[in-house]
């Protein structure tokens, strides 16, 4: 039976940064993946996808997915910390705590939690064994985010003050109902401003937050999963990353998952295309955990 428990890994002034554990309820010391939600950067947490999450807790994993503070009251070199941060409290706490394996760690993140994932590749202390990126980015820098996209310029238009009801001044890592903050995503990206929003930088000096300009051949190995037609986040940025893993010969797949767009695991099992692809990540993971 998967049972759940919620640890404090970080506390920055007054926020409070959490982690939920999902494992088998016994004392098997287990290889651990780390789950890195998505949200733009700006919102969700670690109580979403309990697709993969729970997929990965059945596999016989423990599973430990994190919240990270929130931007923009957060820039990302922030964010960026607290990922290393949890990596380390996993590392030196984590056998202690629940059981886990520290030299067997895996990384797995959707949307901006797979750019993240794809960030950890080169940030953290000690790399983990290996990534696998839902939809990720490898380029924050580029004309897609940082010009008016088409997608959400063809819905209506968010206005700056409705924009900014639900950001305020102080750190965050969890969200509130009454305040949602999707509309202020929507509205980067009518404006093409999300980029700058997020780092507080000049998108033109940013190659250090950009895992496609730091690829080395000790990158781990990496899994790139990305439907064909994804409206938030091009297909062509998990293209373009693997191109860049295959210049450093750094094993690596990229999935194509062929008509389907952002958040296509949220399906589940029951579409097949879906069910093939998540299939994947399992066999990827047995072959490098």
């Amino acid at each position: 039976m998967i049972y759940a428990q919620t640890y404090t890994y970080k506390v920055v002034g007054d926020c409070t940064i959490k982690a939920d554990v999902y494992r088998e309820d016994d004392d098997v010391i287990r290889p651990v993946i780390v789950f890195i939600h998505g949200g733009a950067l700006i919102g969700g947490g670690r109580t979403d996808n309990h697709i993969i999450v729970d997929m990965l807790a059945n596999a016989g994993y423990a599973v430990v997915s994190i919240d990270y503070r929130l931007s923009p009251e957060t820039k990302l070199t922030g964010i960026i910390e607290d990922i290393r941060d949890a990596l380390n409290w996993i590392r030196n706490k984590g056998n202690t705590l629940f059981n886990i394996d520290p030299d067997r760690i895996g990384i797995v993140g959707s949307s901006a939690g797979g750019y993240l994932t794809l960030m950890s590749g080169f940030i953290a202390d000690y790399l983990p064994k290996a990534l696998i990126s839902f939809y990720g980015y490898g380029d924050i820098a580029g004309d897609w985010s940082n010009t008016p996209d088409q997608f959400y310029c063809d819905q209506p238009l968010i206005s700056e003050s409705t924009a900014r009801f639900a950001i305020g001044i102080q750190a965050l890592s969890e969200t509130s109902p009454d305040k949602p903050r999707f509309p202020f995503y929507i509205y980067c990206r009518q404006q093409g401003i999300w980029t700058k929003e997020v780092t507080g930088l000049d998108p033109n000096n940013l190659d250090q937050l950009c895992p496609i300009s730091n690829v080395r051949a000790s990158y781990p190995p990496t899994m790139l999963l990305h439907g064909d037609m994804d409206t938030d986040v091009p297909y062509e940025q998990s293209v373009k990353m693997a191109k860049k893993l295959e210049e450093f010969g750094v094993e690596h797949q990229l999935v194509t998952v062929s008509g389907r767009g952002h958040l296509f695991e949220t399906v589940g099992f029951a579409d097949p295309v879906v069910a093939k692809a998540l299939g994947q990540v399992l066999t990827f993971l047995e072959q490098h955990i």
